[in-house]
């Protein structure tokens, strides 16, 4: 219908169209303590925040003055993510259609966003009470009885603190959601105008949700851990009562990646299989009854629920990182651990820093009417990374000499910053490595999009070998980071009591911190892909010039690149985390049981059938998410399909679609479909040691429950890794294969190439924006959950 539209010269105008844009606003949601702060008075609020101000100030100076700084550090980010947010705010939403498009789509993520963590909670708090009763029951370790900590106070310690990490991981998902469903129609309308100014407020919006949300995961450790220094009176066991915050925000990170995930994939899914392929209309036109719940995933998947993953990273391997520097420096008798336990907080805090002054190095737009070219959007985002590694080298190189400098070994300190430096490196290489893989400007993609014009099957053929080829360069980078930091901590000169070397475990927590060093920075760029998503939607519904869409589709194309890059990030940051949460593990078990837990034979056949069981978890795991995004994708397709069939006026703008029904189908399906595989990553390795736990005490072998769960977190994580660099690398390149197409390379839109490639996307989708970022959530869960259960194995 449209291309004979098209030939005989029917079609209107953009001008002349019919607008019909959906009518869905409600009344504005607000979260409860948002509302609580607004009725407040303004003086009294300002009485009261300087009142908490000064309480934070001196449990920081009752603590140690490190804190103080970190304090300091974080109070200056949320300064500056208020003045991104009025700046953000202070630029124009376009014209009027242009808002009540940006409006629907932030009532519906809203609504999907107070239902979702809503149901999150109640499954927290019922969480939070099987911890506490595990708790009440569970023995004391020797560090905990030296200073005096008793069962109850330790339960009620770790249930805090898992309710803390759950809240805030909550917190960090909406203010990546509720930035998201902002900056989208300024960008939007800032692309009417120019290219980099788009850009700008784009990274500039990602910068404030980045802010916010890595501050808050350092300020709320260096929180908990004063509170308990001071109140406690004790220093070692502090960084173990940590876990549950690190529990906490896993949990929370989990199901928010895997309910928006569903809500994002399956309308995706939907959308384009009809309204492309059989149709033949554009993407996000306003005819297509799937469009707005398409909107609204962007940011309910790639926004909220990035942002609680994100925050779970740091908050888990800042965790894991004070448990071992702690661990080390009683080790080895130094005086004054705080330095080696603290290390973590402060590297974050100069991340902060850092990824501040990248962000203002995108500048803003040229002159208009300036004759330069325009500037591909990827270098002027990788200029940004490249000031902040220089930057983070720099800052690690004093943090370290700093707080690791130690009389017992003076030159450790170089040593660590090494391994920080290996670190940084390992970052720059996994993002190197995904932009290569899923960037159309390198020869994977290209060759990927070429294998569409022989039919559906070889592009799908092409994309699984292209993803599975991806795993080989990041396992080699992993491989490497991990021994090279490993053998310089090991080298650093540091001694245990026993005179044998330590430090190497400290050296790969170091390298840890190092990758994520620039974390802030990244998820900027990774929130960069959704918001300029989002406004390209927006400018096709409201019918803009073909111009302004030129502009969003090749900030589009560049977001799926930097969600490509950072994903793989998020992978490298998770396996080295992991491994790191797997040696408290074995610390922990320890200290519980008062027998050596130093290696895991999987030559015992109940060991080995543990990491068969953990293998086993990630395909299904993966295999029950992608079915979920196909099933609730098929009642998105076939309530498209209806809407087409019985209102036919839709495709010629004479009747509207009914967007709300297609947001309803998405919203109550991601929501039960997400409860499955969420239940199969807690409940596992429960009842799998539990188990096996039991079988031991049968046949003598008193450490083998807590043996088959460190094998299957062994083979889980492993498993895990290669599975998620598969499917999130595969997906992206399938987006990206048709965004090349849709250039106007192999026929462009509307050929049979570009239907095959757009074929090849919708089987990505679910690959890299559900299974594949939940599975490197789900590795760092099973970490922190069987270090927090660790006593059930026992």
């Amino acid at each position: 219908m449209m291309d004979d539209d098209v030939e005989n010269g029917s079609l209107v105008s953009y001008q002349e169209k019919p607008r019909t844009f959906p009518n869905m606003r409600s009344k504005p949601y607000n979260p409860l303590i948002f509302q609580i702060f607004t009725r407040i008075n303004g003086q009294v609020l300002a009485v009261l925040l300087l009142l908490a101000l000064g309480a934070v100030l001196y449990v920081g100076a009752a603590t140690s003055p490190i804190v103080v700084f970190v304090f300091s550090i974080c109070i200056a980010a949320f300064i500056f993510s208020v003045y991104l947010t009025r700046w953000v705010l202070a630029k124009d939403e376009g014209p009027p259609e242009m808002s009540q498009i940006s409006d629907a789509i932030r009532d519906g993520a809203e609504g999907f966003f107070r239902t979702q963590y809503g149901t999150i909670s109640k499954m927290a708090v019922l969480l939070a009470l099987v911890i506490l009763s595990i708790y009440l029951f569970r023995s004391t370790t020797p560090q905990q009885e030296s200073s005096g900590l008793g069962r109850s106070t330790t339960a009620f310690i770790t249930v805090a603190a898992f309710l803390l990490g759950a809240l805030c991981s909550g917190i960090a998902g909406y203010v990546g959601m509720w930035v998201s469903v902002r900056a989208n129609v300024r960008v939007s309308s800032a692309a009417r105008r120019s290219a980099r100014e788009a850009l700008q407020i784009a990274v500039r919006a990602g910068g404030l949700s980045a802010m916010v949300v890595v501050g808050m995961a350092v300020f709320g450790v260096a929180i908990l851990y004063a509170t308990f220094y001071v109140w406690l009176g004790v220093d070692s066991p502090v960084p173990l009562l940590l876990v549950g915050y690190g529990f906490g925000a896993s949990f929370v990170a989990l199901f928010a990646q895997l309910g928006g995930g569903i809500f994002t994939k399956a309308a995706d899914v939907g959308a384009d299989l009809v309204g492309k392929v059989e149709q033949g209309i554009p993407e996000d036109d306003p005819r297509n009854p799937a469009v707005i719940a398409d909107l609204v995933g962007d940011n309910v998947g790639d926004c909220a629920a990035r942002g609680a993953d994100l925050f779970e990273s740091i908050a888990a391997e800042i965790i894991s990182a004070m448990i071992l520097g702690g661990t080390m420096a009683q080790h080895c008798k130094i005086e004054d651990p705080s330095g080696f336990i603290l290390f973590p907080l402060v590297v974050h805090s100069f991340d902060l820093v850092v990824s501040s002054v990248g962000i203002l190095s995108i500048r803003g737009t040229r002159e208009l009417g300036s004759k330069l070219p325009v500037e591909d959007p990827m270098v002027i985002l990788q200029k940004g990374y490249s000031v902040t590694i220089v930057l983070a080298v720099i800052a690690f190189g004093v943090s370290t000499r700093w707080l690791l400098y130690t009389e017992q070994a003076p030159s450790a300190w170089l040593n660590f910053a090494l391994c920080g430096l290996v670190g940084i490196i390992t970052a720059y290489a996994f993002v190197w490595i995904s932009k290569y893989y899923t960037d159309y400007k390198h020869e994977p993609v290209r060759t990927l999009a070429l294998s569409c014009a022989t039919g559906h099957g070889t592009n799908i053929i092409a994309g699984v070998s292209l993803g599975l080829e991806s795993t080989a360069l990041p396992v080699l980078v992993i491989s490497l980071a991990i021994i090279s930091a490993y053998w310089l901590g090991q080298t650093s000169g540091l001694m245990d009591e026993t005179g044998s070397p330590t430090g190497g475990l400290f050296g790969t927590a170091v390298a840890t911190m190092g990758m994520l060093s620039t974390a802030a920075y990244v998820l900027t760029m990774d929130m960069f892909g959704p918001i300029a998503d989002n406004a390209g939607g927006i400018v096709e519904m409201a019918q803009q010039p073909e111009s302004v869409r030129e502009i969003t589709d090749v900030l589009d194309a560049v977001g799926n690149t930097t969600k490509a890059t950072t994903k793989g990030f998020a992978i490298g940051s998770a396996a080295l985390a992991s491994f790191l949460l797997f040696s408290a593990y074995m610390d922990e078990v320890a200290a519980f049981s008062h027998l050596p837990f130093k290696q895991v034979d999987i030559a015992i056949p109940e060991v080995f059938i543990g990491g068969l069981l953990g293998s086993m978890l990630i395909f299904v795991f993966s295999a029950w998410a992608c079915a979920a995004v196909g099933k609730t994708a098929q009642e998105v397709v076939n309530e498209v399909r209806r809407q087409f069939i019985e209102r036919p006026g839709i495709m010629e703008y004479k009747e509207k679609p009914d967007y709300g029904r297609c947001v309803s189908i998405v919203a109550s399906a991601s929501l039960k479909e997400m409860i499955k595989p969420g239940a199969l990553a807690i409940v596992s390795p429960i009842i799998i040691g539990f188990l096996f736990k039991m079988l031991g005490q049968i046949t003598g072998q008193p450490l083998l429950g807590a043996k088959v769960v460190a094998s299957l977190l062994m083979f889980a994580t492993v498993s895990g890794i290669l599975m998620a660099l598969f499917l999130n690398t595969a997906g992206g390149a399938w987006d990206n294969a048709k965004k090349f197409i849709e250039t106007g390379a192999l026929g462009g839109k509307g050929s049979d190439c570009h239907k095959a490639a757009v074929t090849g996307d919708t089987v990505g989708d679910p690959f890299k924006d559900t299974a594949g970022p939940s599975l490197h959530v789900l590795i760092k869960m099973l970490a922190t959950i069987t270090l927090v259960m660790a006593p059930v194995f026992l």
